[in-house]
């Protein structure tokens, strides 16, 4: 039957297809490639038009490009007819980006104006292919490799958690969760080098398994994209895009250090790469490793230390017929879990040493400056081999993405036997991702395709069961078009996404010897308890978007985009019935759950100019069947307590509502061109409006959790190219950050509690060091956050609630967030050109 109706879908797009795609497609198969073409040119400078050396010019589209000579010549040869998206660039210069339709060789000359404001950027996630920012209807952000450099985070999340619209939830420093305009967890679809992240991404006690400094750029869709990417990209999508080949004939990398005073936070990576006869290859290690971190009332918080080692390679191939990448990457953290114990009178804090947990000593000073992993922690694998293709096939190119991911975590929870895990999750994810793209014709390009997984997770090697056994089989088959006028563009599409979802029935029995309890099957399941019940279900819906985007005049850009997004719930959601290790919750699911269905509406205005960039985008988004997680209490109005020491939470659904606005103005007063004032402010409201039925909401349950509050952040920088002979891309900078008080909470059950306000100061330098030819030598920075010192609780911060002895009258409750840190940062650039 769902093949029946995928078959449907296809002959309806196939009705819709204009008859010149049609054309093209046949065109495709019965004359195989088309004709290649070079495209030389000349990047000068427009101050004084002297040569631009070592301007990069690349192509998105075919991830291939080339690096201008002595001369600023360059010569990209082999290229297949289509359209495309061309970009010119260099440090300290603004991008300059063209658009060609090559049907023969072309001479295409690029100028670059030294860089005021930020840059525009190119960017490859949201829609079918590249496109400019300013011209995307969708609301999308990128932030650049330089802007991850200057900025100081413990985990790639983290480092973007300052973008207008986006947010973290944390666990610790080295545990964040994506947040977009108040939605996360599975409603946000993380990427890698355009392949989607599976890691038991429901649960919120570990973060996102990728290797921050393989990270090149970020580019954010804020709204809905599962017209692209299916289930999971309800709230929008992070794309972490690693490094570009370097130039062709040459070999380049770099070795990076670092070190955080907070907790100690000591990381090391090493990069290397290469490029020659259109064989590119890469490859990344690195290490962090870093003890428990600090405040003014907690002192160090015991259990946050952590150890974490990767691994990631790429080799590639690009000819005339199009390109061939294979990529792998592993992922190892030793993670620390903190439950918030402490000694009633002293505050200080207690580790469990016995599964009986009768007595609790309070950890010594030693212990918590110690590096070393404490015996109840989790351990969080990740492998992923991936290979991401395009081949020019007639007038078109077919894209054709496959992975490979295999995601291991273990919750070490027994004090006692600490080789033993507790909770166990094997998860093994094949995904694939298809896409013909038709050759553009008068403006108007058409997209095809069809991308899906197929999953399986095993739970029964541990000891403990929070979720059963599952598999789920994903497909969805999508079009996409876009309408091209020199001043207006049209994009949308849909799509049609089937989920079929299947958890067995989980038997365990315990063992006598040591208290554990263990899975079973065959024969045993006859005297064994039952946790977990056979479940199978069918998930599907329709989901879409349409947008335009006017350039009034160069400046001023306007935008307008309404998208449907959809989303399957999760495993969690749907089976969980157990103790949620690192969370202190017993969580409960809910079998009778529909599909979430969004519909956001977006409206965005950009003015840029060369002293002044101002960017407003207002949103409103409806959601039905919206999935959140409420307190369970008793007949008595008290805490369900089905395992002591865990409070009772169960998923429940409603329809929700969330609208707000990001608002940017980026300031460059002329003549102080190095001087740089950003602004912005991020507000998002949630409330709850119940189930269908429902006439009224009581105040305690009328918002919805995890919604941040009003969000304000200011950075004054100068930026000086050439401070001295030796000194050039000079920075200094000074943030002040504002977080208004949080009373807009899902109070009930206290299920959540206010937040109050508070503001942070950070500031930071930093250079490159070079010779007296111009050659960097190395690059450093120093940067403090919080230089103050203040003690607050982000309203995001799970540890807030991680207190034993709740409702007391003292002033501090629960764990506050990181005290003053500072960062010392060096990184050592490598190249070496090849004969």
């Amino acid at each position: 039957m769902k093949s029946l109706l995928i078959l449907i879908l296809f002959l309806f797009l196939y009705s819709i297809v204009p008859d010149y795609a049609k054309a093209q497609a046949i065109t495709a198969i019965t004359q195989g490639r088309s004709s290649r073409f070079s495209i030389t040119g000349r990047v000068i400078n427009q101050k004084n038009d002297s040569a631009m050396v070592g301007a990069s010019i690349y192509i998105p589209d075919l991830k291939t490009g080339v690096a201008t000579d002595d001369n600023g010549n360059y010569t990209l040869q082999n290229i297949p007819a289509g359209d495309y998206i061309i970009q010119a660039g260099h440090i300290g210069y603004k991008s300059n980006v063209k658009n060609i339709s090559l049907t023969e060789n072309t001479t295409l000359n690029f100028v670059l104006i030294e860089s005021i404001t930020e840059e525009m950027e190119v960017v490859v996630t949201g829609s079918s292919k590249a496109t400019s920012i300013r011209r995307s209807p969708i609301p999308i952000v990128s932030v650049n490799r330089q802007y991850l450099q200057q900025n100081l985070s413990t985990n790639i999340i983290d480092a973007i958690s300052n973008v207008p619209g986006i947010n973290a939830v944390t666990t610790g420093p080295n545990v964040s969760k994506p947040f977009i305009r108040g939605l996360g967890f599975n409603r946000i679809l993380t990427l890698y080098d355009g392949v989607r992240q599976e890691g038991q991404q429901w649960g919120d006690e570990h973060g996102i398994e990728i290797d921050q400094s393989t990270v090149d750029r970020v580019e954010v869709v804020k709204g809905p994209a599962s017209l692209i990417y299916g289930s999971d990209a309800v709230a929008g999508v992070i794309n972490l895009i690693p490094l570009n080949p370097p130039s062709p004939g040459s070999i380049a990398g770099s070795i990076s250090n670092e070190y955080q005073t907070n907790n100690g936070l000591i990381f090391n990576s090493a990069t290397l790469a290469g490029n020659k006869n259109s064989f590119s290859w890469r490859g990344t290690f690195s290490h962090k490793m870093a003890t428990n971190y600090r405040n003014k009332i907690d002192g160090r918080v015991y259990g946050t230390g952590f150890r974490e080692t990767d691994f990631s390679g790429l080799i590639g191939l690009n000819r005339n017929w199009g390109y061939s990448h294979l990529g792998f990457s592993t992922y190892n953290n030793l993670q620390e879990i903190p439950d918030g114990s402490r000694d009633s009178a002293t505050r200080r804090f207690t580790k469990q040493i016995t599964e009986a947990d009768t007595v609790r000593p309070i950890v010594s000073d030693k212990e918590l400056r110690s590096y070393t992993i404490t015996p109840l922690h989790q351990r969080v694998q990740h492998y992923r081999l991936y290979s991401a293709n395009s081949f020019s096939v007639g007038r078109g190119r077919i894209a054709l993405n496959l992975a490979y991911q295999k995601s291991v975590r273990q919750e070490f929870s027994h004090p006692e036997v600490p080789k033993v895990a507790g909770l166990y999750l094997i998860l093994n994810t094949y995904s694939y991702d298809v896409k013909y793209y038709f050759r553009e014709k008068k403006g108007f390009s058409l997209t095809g395709g069809i991308n899906g997984m197929h999953q399986t997770n095993n739970v029964t090697k541990g000891t403990d069961f929070i979720i059963p056994n599952y598999r789920q089989i994903d497909a969805g088959p999508f079009i996409f078009v876009k309408k091209s006028l020199s001043k207006l563009e049209i994009a949308g599409g849909f799509r049609y996404d089937i989920r079929n979802f299947t958890n067995e029935a989980l038997y365990t029995k315990q063992d006598v010897a040591t208290g554990f309890t263990y899975a079973v099957s065959g024969a045993n399941t006859a005297t064994a308890d039952r946790p977990f019940y056979a479940y199978k279900k069918t998930f599907s819906g329709v989901s879409g978007s349409l947008g335009l985007s006017y350039r009034f005049s160069e400046n001023l850009t306007a935008k307008f985009n309404i998208g449907r997004g959809f989303r399957a719930p999760n495993i969690s959601e749907i089976s969980a019935n157990g103790v949620h290790p690192g969370t202190s919750i017993y969580q409960l699911g809910n079998l009778n759950f529909k599909p979430e269905f969004s519909l956001q509406e977006d409206i965005g205005v950009n003015y840029n100019t060369p002293h002044i960039t101002i960017n407003a985008e207002f949103f409103n988004n409806n959601i039905s069947n919206f999935i959140f997680n409420e307190k369970v209490l008793n007949n008595k109005g008290e805490d369900s307590v089905i395992v002591a020491g865990n409070r009772t939470f169960q998923f429940q659904a409603a329809r929700a509502h969330l609208y707000g606005a990001e608002i940017s103005i980026d300031i460059h007063p002329h003549p102080l061109d190095w001087l740089h004032f950003e602004n912005s402010l991020s507000l998002v409201y949630g409330n709850n409006k119940g189930v269908n039925n429902q006439k009224s909401i009581s105040d305690s349950s009328k918002y919805l959790p995890f919604v941040p509050p009003l969000h304000t952040f200011s950075e004054l920088r100068g930026n000086f190219k050439k401070l001295s002979t030796h000194f050039s891309n000079v920075f200094i900078k000074m943030q002040l950050e504002n977080y208004l008080a949080q009373k807009r909470a899902y109070l009930a059950y206290d299920t959540e509690t206010s937040t109050p306000g508070y503001r942070l100061v950070n500031a930071g330098f930093g250079a490159d060091l070079t010779t007296g030819k111009g050659k960097t030598i190395l690059t450093f920075s120093i940067i403090a956050d919080n230089l103050f010192n203040v003690v607050y609780q982000s309203h995001l911060n799970r540890l807030k609630y991680f207190e034993p002895y709740p409702g007391s009258s003292r002033r501090y409750n629960g764990i506050y967030n990181m005290g003053r840190n500072l960062s010392f940062k060096l990184n050592f650039p490598l190249s070496l050109k090849r004969k």
